[in-house]
């Protein structure tokens, strides 16, 4: 057999692998679009044959594509579904304005192995067209858009489980602190108690607000512009096979899909993919946040705050013998910081769109599914790993609260601001507490002082 077969597109014959199923446009594209390395995510791939599955059944029931095309190009894009020739996607996850050479490529494929399926030669495309019979009805201007959301939900399930999973964590260590004291902190400086319960708690409940955000977005992300051809109009579709396709797709992704309510928005506007992008940025700035301040309760064990003790993952150093890093934190903290960096790529797409068609579609979604991607993948090891592995140091916490001059605040409606102001000074430059100092002076008898500086009483105010 020879090494090559030689296919024909419009610009030309073009020599094709003998055994590839792609075909001469995507050889075209995989030698112009030598970018990242990266193939397509395989939730675009999935998305794509999802598709040109649901377009070639619309197209079969609106008598527009023949029922034995139909079947075959059915059956090879379920090849596809079950995970086979996705090696044939040979275009870069960064490829052509709009992502027309992954659509070709995807079209390539579908149409040889169909042609395969309906014993007919591959690059015998005068039987099965990857133009004419497996992008029927379509145009990249659509179904990238349409792939863009459809692989964006896919992905965005795995993220709400990880989420949930890192809120679950968090709240059963808000409830084992809940009556471990500390001192809070604004400034970095010294502010009155807190509960270690309590700042735990609030990271669980800014988490979730964040997934009430993720909610929102996706319910937008269910609108597709699929049907809308080129630049929105339609243009070369059946009569009613805008909602015949959507319906099909929805069957075969188990997505709650929607034909868009205004297809020129659909394929112009990225409003719903940067509001999504948005709402992880967000969440990423609250991990960031949390993961800092465990970081800094953590540091020590002799020289730093030493509030909490985190697991031992593998060693912290390669030259100090016994050292434990907070390298989860780190990790976690790193993966935020390329969602931020994401997010702004993913905006400056959205906004470089122009007239009719955003054609900055393959690096938008090559960045958030790699934000997603993250999130999903880590968050649940974060959970299990680090949160569930952080112990109290009660001790610590407890030596803190009982020698800090801040505790003076308490006493505010006891001795006044100004006299408090005083006894703090006097207690920082002679070291002594304020319980000591207070006594001493006869400001308040003992019994007055243990009731306003009581457990009770100090949590009694949160």
């Amino acid at each position: 057999m020879e090494p090559y077969r030689l296919d024909k597109d419009s610009l030309g014959e073009v020599k094709v692998p003998s055994n590839a199923y792609y075909g001469p446009f995507s050889v075209r594209a995989s030698n112009q679009y030598k970018v990242t390395g990266q193939k397509p995510h395989v939730n675009m791939i999935k998305a794509f044959a999802m598709i040109k599955r649901s377009a070639a059944l619309a197209n079969r029931d609106l008598k527009t594509l023949p029922v034995e095309k139909s079947d075959a190009i059915v059956k090879a894009c379920d090849d596809i579904l079950s995970g086979q020739l996705h090696d044939q996607i040979i275009v870069d996850t960064i490829n052509s304005g709009a992502g027309t050479a992954f659509n070709m490529n995807m079209n390539e494929v579908i149409a040889n192995k169909a042609l395969e399926i309906s014993d007919h030669s591959i690059g015998d495309y005068s039987f099965i067209s990857p133009n004419d019979d497996v992008n029927m009805s379509q145009s990249s201007n659509d179904t990238f858009p349409t792939a863009m959301h459809v692989a964006l939900l896919m992905n965005m399930k795995g993220v709400v489980e990880s989420l949930n999973t890192l809120i679950l964590s968090l709240e059963k260590k808000a409830q084992e602190f809940r009556e471990v004291m500390k001192i809070g902190r604004t400034h970095l400086m010294d502010a009155i108690p807190v509960t270690l319960g309590a700042e735990f708690d609030v990271y669980a409940f800014s988490l979730k607000r964040g997934l009430s955000k993720i909610e929102d977005a996706c319910a937008d992300l269910e609108y597709v512009g699929l049907g809308g051809t080129a630049v929105g109009t339609g243009a070369n579709t059946p009569t009613g096979y805008d909602k015949l396709v959507v319906k099909y797709l929805s069957q075969i992704s188990e997505l709650n899909l929607k034909p868009s309510q205004n297809y020129f928005f659909s394929l112009q506007s990225k409003f719903e993919t940067t509001m999504c992008s948005s709402t992880l940025r967000n969440i990423a700035i609250e991990l960031i946040k949390m993961s800092n301040d465990i970081r800094l309760m953590a540091s020590g064990p002799t020289a730093g705050l030493s509030e909490i003790t985190i697991p031992a993952v593998h060693a912290g150093s390669s030259i100090m013998p016994g050292k434990v890093n907070p390298s989860l934190s780190e990790c976690l903290n790193m993966i935020c910081f390329i969602i931020v960096g994401n997010d702004v790529s993913i905006a400056m797409a959205a906004q470089a769109g122009q007239f009719e068609l955003n054609v900055m579609l393959p690096g938008m979604i090559k960045n958030i599914l790699e934000s997603t991607d993250m999130l999903k993948n880590f968050l649940p090891i974060y959970s299990h790993n680090m949160i569930y592995g952080l112990k109290a140091n009660e001790q610590k916490l407890e030596s803190f609260v009982e020698k800090s001059p801040i505790l003076v605040t308490l006493l505010n409606p006891h001795i006044g601001y100004l006299k408090a102001s005083e006894i703090y000074k006097e207690s920082m430059a002679t070291n002594k507490s304020i319980r000591e100092l207070i006594l001493e002076k006869g400001l308040m008898t003992k019994e007055e002082l243990d009731s306003a500086l009581s457990k009770k009483n100090i949590l009694g105010s949160k």
